[in-house]
């Protein structure tokens, strides 16, 4: 895997690195950990997103909401949602000894330079290089930082008595996608039953909405954001029902057959990312159903998922579409 730009940059200043132990976090994903373990520097990794964490052992990284891992120096890589980049700094500073170095790399059209505004209250921060796009700086922490994670949660009522709860970074988290609300206008039109899973579960809206209106389901929620899935499990919490939440990359660590499996695939992260993902939904479905097991999907109309379908089932139903999405059906 080659390294990000970032990382480049930070390969810059491997005299910095080179003085104890590391800890990464915020938006890494690329070798660079591995790189530096193998130059014998002690490293841990906190990520959100399983699909690179699972490459780690449980010992190299931790994936999930919280981390209590601490090391002489942080490398935190910018993301481009703020209050993501509030919400994991604050975390790992709260945690942090007075005097706790950290650097700060991220592309300048992500907003970087907000960085300066974010850690000026808790100590002094120094921009110390510019290249590839990126911009690098440095903290040393001086005073006390309070973080409190129940102030991050956002509840909102998107529908008449059905809440959902969302953490920063997940996706649909301020209103309702427009895609997840066509794929629910088509849920009423049958009646489900038995195994249902929710790939792809973002805060939880599609799998809560479909135990709300079936409760004798049995249902799965997964995704490979940390947060989304705390925020699907607290989404079933608020609404009084129950549900398994699982990491996995599409079908990694998908155990079973469904009769239903449900999702809004990604499409906003990029359109190779996205095709990715969706290939392997699409092409995996078929060992993860239920003989007459149903797959149905959202998608972006321009998306050429249509020919994929046919490819794997033979054919496709469209149950709704609307001027930006499709909602598609297949049958095992």
């Amino acid at each position: 895997m080659n390294i990000s730009p970032e990382s480049q940059v930070l390969e810059r200043h491997l005299d910095l690195l080179n003085q104890g132990s590391v800890l990464f976090a915020g938006n890494v994903t690329d070798n660079f950990p591995q790189q530096l373990k193998s130059q014998k520097i002690p490293t841990h990794v906190w990520s959100w997103y399983f699909d690179y964490a699972k490459d780690f052992s449980e010992e190299a990284c931790t994936f999930g909401s919280n981390c209590y891992q601490q090391a002489d120096l942080i490398l935190f890589y910018w993301t481009k949602n703020k209050l993501e980049n509030q919400f994991q700094l604050l975390q790992l500073l709260s945690k942090a000894p007075i005097g706790q170095k950290v650097l700060i790399i991220g592309e300048n059209r992500s907003g970087v330079r907000s960085a300066e505004k974010l850690l000026a209250p808790y100590g002094e921060i120094a921009k110390i290089d510019s290249a590839r796009r990126c911009s690098l700086y440095h903290f040393e922490l001086t005073e006390k930082v309070n973080f409190n994670f129940d102030e991050f949660w956002k509840t909102t009522e998107f529908i008449p008595h059905f809440n959902v709860a969302s953490l920063p970074g997940v996706f649909s988290a301020n209103v309702l996608d427009e895609g997840t609300k066509l794929l629910l206008s088509t849920l009423d039109n049958r009646h489900f039953f038995g195994d249902i899973l929710d790939l792809g579960c973002g805060a939880g809206v599609i799998g809560t909405y479909i135990k709300q209106k079936f409760p004798n389901i049995h249902l799965v929620m997964s995704d490979i954001h940390a947060m989304a899935l705390e925020s699907s499990r607290r989404t079933l919490l608020i609404n009084n029902l129950m549900g398994d939440v699982i990491a996995s990359d599409v079908f990694s660590h998908i155990e079973g057959k469904f009769d239903v499996i449900l999702s809004n695939p990604p499409f906003h992260d990029g359109l190779d990312t996205a095709y990715r993902a969706v290939t392997a939904l699409i092409t995996q479905a078929k060992w993860h159903l239920k003989e007459g097991g149903e797959l149905r999907i959202v998608a972006n109309r321009h998306l050429p998922y249509p020919d994929l379908l046919d490819q794997h089932f033979g054919s496709h139903e469209v149950l709704a579409k609307n001027n930006k999405f499709v909602v598609y059906s297949v049958h095992n």
